[in-house]
C-alpha cells in the first residue's frame, strides 16, 4: 500500500514494521514513510549490500535505530558501526553519510524545529 493510501498520522497510532516491502536496487536503497504528525518523521530506510546514502544534513535532530543487519555512520569525521539494539542520535544540521557493507534496514526518526514552516529537508 502506497503513503497516500494509508495512515501517517493519528493521536494513537501502531505501525507495523515486519512485512514492510523491501524493493532495493543492487547496491542501492529504499524509504518508506511511516509516519507524519506535526514535527516528527518517522521512516524505514533498507540499505542493499553495498549500498550508500551519500553526505547530506537533516534540518532538525535525527535518531538511527538498527531493525536488521549493520550500518556504518560516519560523522563529525568518525565511523560508528551500529546494529539492532542500539539507537544513534545526531544533531541538527550535523552532515552525515550511511553505509552497510551486508545489507540493513533502520529505522530514521526526524524532529524539525518548530520555528521552521518547512517540514525537514534532506540534502
Amino acid at each position: 500500500m502506497s503513503s497516500i493510501e494509508r495512515q501517517l498520522s493519528g493521536e494513537v497510532m501502531v505501525v507495523e514494521l515486519r512485512g514492510e516491502p523491501e524493493r532495493i536496487p543492487p547496491g542501492g536503497r529504499s524509504a518508506r514513510t511511516l509516519l507524519k504528525n506535526g514535527p516528527l518523521r518517522a521512516t524505514l530506510v533498507s540499505i542493499a549490500p553495498g549500498g550508500h546514502i551519500p553526505e547530506h544534513h537533516a534540518d532538525g535532530p535525527i535518531t538511527v535505530q538498527p531493525l536488521q543487519g549493520r550500518v556504518q555512520f560516519t560523522a563529525l569525521g568518525k565511523v560508528r558501526d551500529i546494529g539492532p539494539g542500539q539507537l544513534l542520535s545526531v544533531g541538527t544540521g550535523v552532515r552525515h553519510a550511511v553505509a552497510s557493507a551486508s545489507g540493513a534496514s533502520f529505522l530514521l526518526t526526524v524532529a524539525w524545529v518548530e520555528a521552521s514552516a518547512d517540514p525537514p529537508r534532506f540534502s
